[in-house]
């Protein structure tokens, strides 16, 4: 797995309606927004770690077990934290990349640091929510260390880094992501965040989708990875969560960074805000950019209704190769995920269904021309 940097810590859809102008309110600018308070006592942290530890060696976790790797394995696996292993920082701490000789692969290993943006509570909740969950579109945890204050997590590694280095971090003179490959990428991102919402037992809101929480693996394969904010989704007859305000600005939605109340529709509007990210090449939040442009989705919004000029939202580095309604179709995926009314958003399904139908049409589009 590799981390977010702290530069920046049903059928497809067819009609030509506008989607909604209206510009939501947002909130003053928070990097990462701050943690909930603990369920329980930190002075009681280390008994319930060595619980944790215990129900995966001890018999099976409902899902795939994680293993509890020691702190001298993980150390010794990426050379005693050695910067040549160095892969990346954000709020959490620290991620490197290292191999475990006892089953000869590369991981990467995320040490979080106790001053750090994620505390004990998100550690156990990435455990926990990892390990009950198995998807092609989710990053796998390979273990944990949970020794002493030392608190790791081991993931499978993913070469190709995140979504957030091939659109925003590209090295001078480097080709962005072709058309097929970044429809390629949005659908299987959904797919993931379907996963979550319609299959995990209990059902789950992943909280913190954005570009740098999308790894890629071999051939562009898409999976989403940083579970620490991921809550239970609302249960039976209820329609939110309440809970405090937490994720990241720019992909927060409006309705729940003014209420707390969390509902799946609050993950659309982050996917909303990913999915014009990837179509536009553009920052979610771009504060080097004029006032007016500044914030994505708010720039967006009046170019929804120019049926004309959609051809302006695409990111310049597609140089024109596209097919014009595949890509007026995807805006228009994008515009519905960002309503700012979330009973208006679409239910994830139908998003999955719409982008795979595009990413098809896509796919089966550049094969043809492929000699």
């Amino acid at each position: 797995m590799n981390p977010p940097k702290t530069t920046r810590t049903a059928s497809t859809p067819s009609s030509t309606a506008d989607a909604p102008a209206a510009t939501p309110t947002i909130s003053e600018p928070r990097q990462v927004i701050q943690s909930e308070n603990f369920n329980y006592d930190a002075n009681v942290s280390p008994r319930i770690d060595s619980e944790l530890i215990a129900s995966y060696e001890g018999g099976p976790s409902g899902g795939r077990k994680a293993r509890a790797f020691t702190y001298r394995e993980l150390a010794a696996a990426c050379c005693n934290f050695n910067p040549e292993c160095f892969l990346g920082e954000g709020g959490f701490g620290k991620v490197y990349k290292g191999h475990l000789e006892s089953t000869n692969e590369y991981v990467a290993i995320k040490q979080l640091d106790p001053n750090g943006l994620q505390g004990r509570r998100e550690f156990l909740v990435e455990v926990m929510t990892l390990s009950l969950a198995d998807h092609p579109n989710l990053v796998k945890l390979i273990g944990f260390c949970a020794e002493g204050d030392e608190r790791l997590l081991v993931y499978e590694y993913m070469p190709l880094g995140s979504l957030e280095d091939h659109l925003h971090d590209l090295l001078p003179g480097s080709k962005g992501l072709d058309w097929a490959t970044r429809l390629k990428i949005a659908a299987g991102a959904a797919r993931g965040l379907e996963y979550l919402h319609n299959k995990m037992e209990p059902p789950v809101i992943y909280r913190d989708l954005k570009c740098s929480n999308i790894l890629l693996g071999p051939g562009f394969h898409p999976k989403l990875s940083d579970f620490g904010l991921a809550k239970v989704g609302p249960l039976g007859d209820k329609t939110h969560v309440s809970t405090r305000v937490m994720g990241t600005y720019g992909y927060c939605a409006p309705d729940y960074a003014m209420t707390g109340q969390l509902t799946f529709k609050s993950d659309i509007y982050s996917f909303g805000v990913v999915l014009l990210e990837i179509i536009t090449g553009r920052k979610a939040i771009d504060f080097s950019k004029p006032a007016r442009e500044q914030n994505l989705v708010a720039w967006a919004r009046p170019l929804f209704k120019d049926r004309k000029g959609f051809i302006k939202m695409a990111d310049p580095l597609l140089e024109g190769r596209f097919p014009p309604k595949a890509m007026y179709q995807a805006i228009y995926i994008a515009a519905l995920c960002v309503q700012e009314k979330p009973n208006m958003r679409p239910a994830i399904l139908d998003v999955v269904n719409a982008l795979d139908f595009l990413a098809n049409q896509s796919l089966a589009a550049s094969e043809k021309k492929s000699p």
